[in-house]
């Protein structure tokens, strides 16, 4: 009998990693800057933010949560997650 994937145990690793970023990035929001350091940090903060804010974003959001989750699975990945919440955020024109 096949085991079911639960994608909800990836978002759990992935909000809780404490991998650091290969950059730190200090996003504006509402006025107040916020410092992004841990695969953790970025995570919640890009799934933190309603969907419909992301949805002009929504191919580059994507990419950058997949990339966030597979980091915080395997440490040698945080060079790809760090490239794509950069990608992200700079569209965003967050930083």
């Amino acid at each position: 009998m096949p085991v079911p994937l639960n994608n909800g145990n990836a978002m759990n690793k992935a909000s809780d990693s404490q991998t650091r970023l290969k950059a730190t990035f200090r996003v504006k929001l509402n006025g107040k800057t916020v410092a992004i350091e841990t695969v953790g940090q970025a995570y919640g903060f890009i799934s933190s933010l309603n969907s419909v804010e992301w949805m002009e974003f929504k191919s580059l959001h994507s990419d950058a949560k997949a990339a966030l989750e597979a980091a915080a699975e395997d440490g040698m990945l945080i060079v790809q997650a760090t490239n794509a919440l950069r990608a992200l955020f700079a569209r965003a024109k967050l930083l």
